[in-house]
């Protein structure tokens, strides 16, 4: 019983501390914010909103690295880089010639 005690006082103190960073000054209410029942208010409004959006923000981040895992394997997007040689035709003239060889994501010449 007295540990939730301690950790409903932890919340109320920790909900108290971040009061000051989360609420506007300049807005106009309809209550009085200075008051205890509006500022406890906003303050446990504002732990809220803070956790339920941290928790929609980790699910939404879970969500999308599994789509990209899951995406990866059908991954079809070719890698090509161009070598430029220089050959000598029968008449003697020297040209530059391409080579195309087709490369995975970190550079490696993939092998036929």
């Amino acid at each position: 019983m007295k540990t939730n005690h301690a950790l409903a006082l932890s919340f109320v103190a920790s909900a108290l501390m971040l009061a000051g960073c989360v609420s506007d000054p300049n807005r106009v209410t309809i209550t009085n914010p200075h008051q205890p029942g509006p500022a406890v208010g906003q303050t446990i409004g504002a732990g809220v909103g803070a956790v339920v959006g941290n928790v929609a923000g980790g699910a939404v981040g879970i969500v999308e690295g599994a789509a990209g895992a899951a995406r990866k394997p059908f991954d079809s997007t070719r890698r090509v880089v161009r070598v430029w040689h220089n050959e000598t035709t029968p008449d003697g003239r020297i040209v530059q010639v391409p080579e195309d060889i087709e490369v995975d994501a970190y550079g490696r010449p993939l092998r036929k």
